[in-house]
């Protein structure tokens, strides 16, 4: 999957993702300190599906109507490890098998909501 990963998002996680095969642009890495309207149209358009800590996109894309991303995944919870959203994304992967494409995706620890994007 095509993954832009928030400046919130842990490296270490980024790095498990695309271990695990998944391409995964990183706001940190290469534009730190965009705005999140940035990164929204960045998602918007290269295709990605947002990660992120940030429950500011939820917003900008239902309230205020901006760009709409491939998806967001939003984590609603602090980390206890660096690993652990990538963990969590990599299980849901696997195990669920869920789409993220045109969904806005709520983690919580053992818990996961959707809402269609469009």
């Amino acid at each position: 999957m095509y993954f832009l990963a928030n400046e919130n998002f842990p490296l270490f996680s980024i790095r498990l993702l695309r271990e695990g095969g998944h391409h995964v642009a990183s706001i940190s890495e290469d534009s730190s300190g965009d705005k999140d309207i940035v990164v929204l149209k960045r998602a918007y358009e290269e295709k990605r599906i947002i990660l992120t800590f940030d429950k500011d996109y939820g917003e900008l894309i239902y309230r205020h109507k901006s760009f709409v991303p491939a998806g967001v995944v939003y984590f609603r919870f602090d980390p206890s490890i660096p690993a652990e959203p990538a963990e969590i994304l990599l299980n849901i992967l696997k195990k669920d098998k869920l789409s993220f494409l045109g969904k806005f995706t709520v983690v919580e620890r053992g818990r996961i909501r959707q809402r269609k994007l469009y």
